[in-house]
């Protein structure tokens, strides 16, 4: 593994030293970055467990974006994106360097292709736009209690351009041959949203195929007035590993006290008919404060209510949830965590 870091570390070098040795001509291409780190304490059943994490909010990563223009308002475009462990410094893919994202495409008026692998477009909604934890953090019980596909290999995406207030997107993905299943499609994804003022409706579905496949549908609305805003969403799954077949919904809100300062209330309730009667409930906390443009704190606390032999648990985007202790525990926690975009 240690020649495989090592190729990693020599190929980000040469991205790093090809972005100082930019001309400033008319391509750009912009280093960019996540770390979020934070500090949780859990109790799934056992007694409380404290934990050093990384990415509970967003990916901790590192990125390279870039666009070159061609003339009549199109542009080539490529991301690079590598996720990694800020608690650690370890690859979050071993031995893979840009497992986020490494795609190329186009953008004009008539909308944006890429090609390559990318977020995929139910994920792309599913941080921000459903809940107001944005599918982040122990707090989020949208992110505990559902099951989608974040990134897609081998993709061909369509975003349109927004008409109207509609917005649509569209992707599919051929077969990973590390899946070893044969050739062909890999599966879809879509999206469609509309927007009016501060209100806004959304749904997304997709529906993979091979080792692991998995049919999810999202949904929701939000609405903003003043110094409030409310969400309403709805997911369903099935498929999936480990096996995942469920529904459920979540209801937030989120007070601005001020441009900085933000406080959250959620609650989400999940079928798990994975298990005869099976069933959660989560209730949720969360308060966030922009120290400045790039430096975010966050705490968020959340209590898990399994039933019957129901197992979900705390957890964030990059961080596994502990185990519960016995089938139908529940499971309570809080984390304080900062992020720094840079």
């Amino acid at each position: 593994m240690g020649w495989r870091a090592g190729v990693a570390s020599a190929a980000l070098l040469f991205c790093l030293q090809s972005v100082a040795a930019s001309d400033g001509g008319a391509g750009a291409v912009t280093l960019y970055g996540v770390l979020d780190t934070s500090l949780e304490i859990t109790d799934p059943g056992s007694g409380w467990t404290p934990r050093l994490d990384s990415g509970a909010y967003r990916g901790s990563r590192v990125g390279l974006r870039g666009s070159e223009p061609l003339g009549n308002g199109t542009d080539i475009i490529f991301t690079l994106e590598n996720g990694f462990s800020s608690v650690d410094g370890t690859l979050q893919a071993p031995g893979v360097l840009f497992n986020r994202q490494a795609w190329i495409g186009a953008r004009n008026g008539w909308g944006e292709l890429r090609f390559g692998r990318q977020y995929s477009p139910i994920y792309i909604p599913f941080k921000g736009d459903l809940d107001a934890f944005g599918a982040g953090t122990i707090a989020s019980g949208l992110n505990n209690l559902s099951k989608i596909t974040p990134y897609a290999s081998n993709a061909i995406a369509y975003f349109s351009p927004v008409v109207g207030g509609f917005s649509a997107t569209l992707m599919t993905a051929t077969r990973d041959p590390s899946e070893k299943d044969g050739n062909g499609i890999d599966g879809y994804y879509v999206t469609a949203a509309y927007q009016l003022d501060n209100f806004r409706l959304l749904y997304a579905r997709q529906q993979t195929h091979g080792a692991g496949a998995l049919r999810a549908n999202l949904g929701g609305a939000t609405y903003a007035i003043d110094k409030v805003r409310v969400w309403l969403a709805f997911f369903n799954g099935d498929g999936g590993t480990p096996l995942y077949h469920g529904a459920g919904g979540s209801l937030s809100a989120q007070y601005s006290f001020s441009p900085s300062a933000r406080a959250s209330l959620g609650y989400a309730h999940v079928r798990d008919y994975t298990g005869a009667g099976a069933s959660a409930d989560q209730f949720s906390v969360a308060f966030e404060y922009n120290f400045s443009r790039s430096l975010l704190f966050y705490f968020s606390g959340a209590y898990l209510a399994n039933h019957d032999n129901a197992s979900f648990t705390l957890r964030g985007v990059n961080v596994t949830g502990l185990p519960v202790s016995y089938p139908g525990a529940p499971v309570k926690g809080v984390q304080l965590g900062v992020l720094e975009r840079f």
